[in-house]
């Protein structure tokens, strides 16, 4: 090789290491300024909002929603992520800002990440809740689905052949019936008359609670009447979406299901548990699913949790008996929700990338 061969093989290098140096400043000082995208899209079929958390290339900001505060690029432009899409379903009365923290973990993973508003049980309307909205959320997840893949922003980024679900309380149901469940109401009932005094809260909800009192008696009564009424449907209830190909249900209201058809679960299906949950007592949701399904997989085990513990950041301004079932126990430390949630995301991960 001769001297001038070798100069110029020389500068030719030095030319690509200088442009390699500038692109991955480039790269470095663009991750720096990206945020975490927030946008409202337009339900389908009369359905609520769908807001989405995703990779953006817009730096965050303060951002207000309610009483509740974040640093987030809203209607940022939107940036490649890792190309998959995980759809978060809220509980009875929920809204999305309690799974922000859980939505941006997954964003930092490059999920983009969509909370459709489950009509008639959400913040603002609570008029379907219980098997009414159990009825139809399905649906509304797999039209969630079909509203981000409608959106000229997100559509190009995303590959929608592989969507993760992950479900609380009444989502965790929503959760585990698209994981292939199949419920019904007059299951619901059966469990109500069985075990109505040690799991009153399963199947009364927030109406009200038992004091260990002589009204307790009369509140029993009144309970079974309700359930006797209102849960005399025995048809059994399934959804199936084949694009959802990996679920989580955290603390899942369950025991309305046949288990046999949550035995082999037609997707990967984890689950998150909390041990002091007054709402939905493991025994009577998760430990049975669990049982009945032995390739589901534990992704998070919290004993000193509440039901609502991994909501984050928490519900203000709860009280009475709202807040006795929704606030954290004694004990449970939160600097455990983040770890938890990063179990969450490992689990898509793991299912939805190559």
């Amino acid at each position: 090789m001769s001297a001038v061969q070798a100069q110029a093989r020389a500068s030719a290098r030095w030319a690509f290491t200088r442009w390699a140096l500038v692109a991955a400043l480039a790269l470095l000082a663009a991750a720096a300024q990206a945020g975490t995208g927030l946008t409202e899209l337009a339900g389908r079929e009369g359905d609520g909002p769908v807001t989405v958390f995703y990779p953006s290339s817009a730096p965050d900001a303060a951002v207000n929603r309610g009483p509740f505060n974040f640093r987030l690029a809203a209607n940022g432009a939107p940036q490649r992520g890792n190309g998959r899409l995980v759809v978060l379903s809220h509980g009875s009365g929920g809204a999305p800002w309690p799974q922000a923290d859980l939505a941006q973990q997954l964003v930092a993973a490059g999920f983009v990440v969509a909370l459709p508003e489950h009509r008639g049980d959400n913040y603002r309307d609570h008029g379907m809740v219980g098997p009414a909205s159990w009825k139809i959320r399905p649906a509304e997840v797999s039209r969630a689905i079909d509203a981000v893949a409608a959106d000229a922003r997100f559509a190009p980024l995303l590959a929608l052949d592989k969507v993760g679900l992950w479900g609380m309380s009444a989502g965790g149901h929503t959760a585990l019936t698209v994981a292939g469940g199949r419920w019904s109401p007059a299951k619901l009932r059966e469990h109500c008359e069985a075990h109505l005094d040690d799991d009153f809260p399963t199947c009364v909800g927030l109406a009200t609670q038992l004091q260990g009192n002589w009204l307790d008696g009369l509140k029993k009564t009144i309970a079974r009447t309700v359930i006797r009424h209102k849960l005399d449907d025995s048809q059994w209830y399934s959804h199936s979406d084949p694009r959802i190909r990996a679920v989580v249900a955290e603390v899942p209201f369950a025991v309305d299901f046949d288990l046999q058809s949550l035995a082999q679960p037609r997707v990967p299906l984890g689950i998150v548990q909390a041990g002091q949950d007054k709402w939905l007592a493991a025994r009577f949701h998760s430990g049975p699913v669990l049982q009945a399904c032995k390739s589901c997989e534990l992704v998070a085990d919290l004993p000193t949790a509440g039901h609502a513990s991994l909501l984050s950041p928490q519900i203000p301004g709860l009280s009475g008996l709202a807040a006795q079932l929704l606030t954290d126990p004694p004990g449970f430390d939160r600097v455990l929700v983040a770890p938890a949630h990063a179990r969450i995301t490992a689990f898509f991960t793991r299912h939805l990338l190559p």
